[in-house]
């Protein structure tokens, strides 16, 4: 089997389209040959490349929020993407292609559908953006994270599947992650991560009210590149016993065991939240972005109606480390709070994707 991805924009639609792939190479026995078709403007190739899979550079660009100029660079960035996801879909001849969404994924997704191959289009957020709006009219099926998307979708050809996640989320408890990272049973814990990209409102939060947050957890700020030396900086002027609570990177692979193992989280609201959370059991606090329409709030205003996270507004966002204090001194809450993030979890949503995708495949 041939299987294409096609996706891009952020993190949140790198790693399902990843997490599908080894669901389908694991029912085929490691076979099918995969290509992700996408741009690689922020990071794609590097990511995608790093888990094994071939990639082919495929332009594209973001329409919402350009100006009229802005709009007439992207419409023609999307049309060069288009005429070279055409050329290189004809070469490689998929048996299936798999999008999730994403401006980086509409070239890839029409050019699918004018070379009339099967097309599952996955949307991770609760609200589909503008590129799956566009592709679920050319999708043969979708699929998605929540029942709450499905007024959004065509219910006829719509599967919820929830939101596939690494496997470690699921291969770890919270004294192995403990024991691996270094960390006492009885220590608090407290994992923050703006995104893909870092995200510098949340960091300048905890960077101002650092030390009387140290004094109550012991904290892993994951700050994006952007963000990393403003932390280092911060973390060299503390006192010796904090500065050694304080565990600084721009980027964690051990993000879903720094999950598992923690008592509390704070994030963004990308779609990667959906899964990551639940799967992981942890009680949040998302605080949603306000760019790209807004669709952040959605997703964190599906958590935090299922009781599994507060939800923090960006204009209050310098109350970040007193609700963070606050939190951690009400267990019986955040173990509520991790109880009903873990009864959203579905494990096995790689797996129903993949079977969506051998599916039509086979047709």
């Amino acid at each position: 089997m041939r299987l294409a991805l096609t996706g891009g924009g952020t993190g949140g639609h790198i790693i399902p389209a990843l997490a599908v792939m080894e669901a389908v190479q694991a029912r085929l026995g490691g076979t099918a040959e995969v290509c992700f078709f996408g741009p690689e403007d922020r990071g794609e190739r590097a990511r995608v490349e790093a888990a094994g899979v071939r990639f082919v550079g495929v332009p594209s660009a973001a329409v919402r929020g350009r100006s009229p100029l802005g709009l007439l660079r992207s419409g023609w960035r999307l049309l060069r993407g288009t005429v070279a996801a055409l050329r290189a879909l004809r070469a490689f001849k998929p048996d299936a292609v798999f999008s999730t969404g994403g401006y980086g994924s509409f070239p890839g997704s029409l050019a699918t559908r004018v070379l009339r191959r099967p097309l599952v289009v996955y949307l991770p957020d609760v609200h589909p953006g503008w590129a799956v709006k566009a592709e679920r009219v050319l999708a043969t099926r979708m699929t998605t994270t929540t029942e709450a998307a499905l007024e959004f979708l065509p219910r006829k050809k719509t599967v919820v599947t929830g939101y596939p996640v690494r496997a470690s989320f699921f291969s770890t408890d919270r004294a192995q992650a403990r024991a691996a990272l270094g960390i006492g049973e009885s220590d608090r814990v407290v994992v923050i991560a703006g995104a893909t990209q870092g995200a510098m409102a949340i960091n300048n939060a905890i960077l101002a009210g650092i030390e009387a947050l140290l004094a109550e957890a012991v904290v892993f700020h994951v700050t994006g590149q952007a963000g990393l030396a403003a932390a280092e900086v911060a973390r060299a002027a503390l006192p010796g016993g904090l500065r050694e609570r304080y565990h600084v990177a721009a980027f964690r692979d051990d993000l879903p065991e720094l999950m598992v193992a923690a008592n509390l989280g704070v994030f963004r609201a990308g779609a990667s939240v959906l899964g990551e959370v639940p799967a992981a059991g942890l009680p949040s606090i998302l605080v949603p972005a306000t760019y790209a329409g807004g669709h952040q709030r959605n997703n964190a205003r599906w958590l935090g109606d299922a009781g599994a996270a507060v939800v923090l507004e960006e204009a209050e966002i310098a109350a970040l480390p007193e609700r963070i204090r606050e939190l951690l001194g009400e267990p019986d809450r955040l173990t509520a709070m991790g109880d009903a993030a873990r009864a959203l979890a579905r494990p096995d949503a790689a797996g129903a994707i993949a079977a969506v995708v051998l599916e039509v495949a086979r047709r």
